[in-house]
């Protein structure tokens, strides 16, 4: 079998396997047997039910690591897929099976790029590494972040990573993404007295009371964004509040939002701000807060510029650096890698029913992550 062929049949193996999270389905083993021969050693990480490894060839610097899920969503209602979501399936030159898209591609790009390098360039400089996680799709509490605590309190520095995420949008290359925004969540309670809407005097309306404060907190700019992100975000998911009856003034309200902020704002600043307009408006109040995810940001450097020569070479587009979208695996690498850029195929039908991906996409995508070791680790 060629390396060209191997890229194919190793996406299917990988689509095969029904590794809904937090499940691997030894998905991750696959890729250890073969990286082994080529002088990888494979570390686990298992914890509250999650499967993580990491891979390394070589202990020298500079290291370069590629980081993915081997997890996926749940599939949906079966009949509304046009074939077995675990059954890959080819159609009009397009790959079908849950994971396709978001990662299992960018999983086996990684490991046939790899194959295709360290035979070419068996004296390469440097090393590689995978951090693999069954946990990305989930909660995300056992997976990546474990992984990077442990090389974190050992030292073990990283130079380089990239994150298979799908980040292209119409053609394979057209966008990478050089950070995220981070994502900070409240859970805020007006504390009212419940009472008859004919009496109000002898109530507090916790909608009422919040109204004004709220008005503010949606017209606020929380500051510009920057080079890299656009403005900070609130909004409001859910308010809930009533005795369910018509006549009856409630006794509070609880108000979900989400902020999703870039680097030109701090989950500090942001908590403090919401707090000072509150309390300027008397409003009592109780919050809960949850920090899901930290921004991060990787300024053009040698990792973006590898990649976008990788991309130009291998397609001819010139890609676009992006921050859009939600939070991934990479706001925990960048706590201990200063370089971190997410890159992988089209994401048009990710987590949808159907997800796919074009057969004419696979092989570039590899071609690219192998450029990428090729222009960062030389020969000796």
């Amino acid at each position: 079998m060629t390396l060209e062929h191997a890229m194919l049949d190793l996406v299917k193996n990988l689509i095969a396997r029904p590794s809904v999270t937090p499940e691997d389905q030894a998905c991750q083993q696959q890729i250890i047997e073969r990286l082994a021969p080529l002088g990888f050693k494979a570390e686990m990480f298992e914890q509250g039910g999650v499967t993580n490894v990491w891979l390394r060839r070589g202990s020298a610097r500079p290291l370069v690591v590629f980081a993915g899920h081997t997890d996926v969503v749940p599939t949906g209602p079966l009949e509304q897929w046009q074939s077995n979501p675990f059954e890959p399936t080819i159609r009009d030159g397009r790959l079908y099976g849950r994971g396709a898209a978001d990662m299992k591609s960018s999983l086996a790009g990684f490991t046939i790029a790899i194959e295709e390098f360290v035979q070419q360039n068996p004296q390469h400089t440097g090393s590689i590494a995978l951090l693999l996680t069954s946990d990305e799709e989930g909660p995300a509490t056992h997976g990546t972040v474990i992984v990077c605590n442990a090389l974190k309190a050992r030292n073990e520095t990283l130079d380089y990573c990239i994150v298979g995420e799908p980040t292209s949008s119409k053609k394979i290359g057209d966008t990478i993404k050089n950070g995220r925004r981070g994502s900070l969540s409240a859970k805020l309670t007006i504390v009212g007295k419940q009472g008859h809407v004919a009496y109000p005097q002898l109530a507090k309306n916790p909608v009422h009371l919040f109204a004004p404060a709220l008005a503010v907190l949606t017209q606020t700019v929380w500051d510009n964004g920057n080079e890299y992100f656009p403005p900070t975000t609130m909004q409001v998911s859910n308010y809930h509040s009533g005795a369910g009856a018509s006549n009856v003034v409630p006794g509070q309200a609880v108000i979900d939002f989400n902020f999703r902020f870039s680097t030109a704002s701090t989950p500090e600043s942001l908590k403090q701000r919401v707090i000072d307009i509150l309390e300027a408006h008397n409003v009592p109040y109780q919050i809960e807060w949850l920090l899901s995810g930290s921004p991060f940001l990787t300024p053009r450097g040698e990792l973006s510029e590898a990649l976008t020569h990788a991309i130009k070479s291998e397609t001819g587009l010139t890609t676009e650096l992006s921050t859009t979208g939600g939070t991934s695996d990479g706001r925990f690498i960048a706590s201990i890698c200063p370089q971190v850029i997410e890159f992988g195929p089209c994401n048009e039908s990710i987590h949808q029913i159907n997800e796919n991906i074009a057969v004419n996409d696979l092989n570039p995508l590899k071609n690219i992550y192998r450029r990428v070791l090729e222009r960062l680790l030389p020969n000796a």
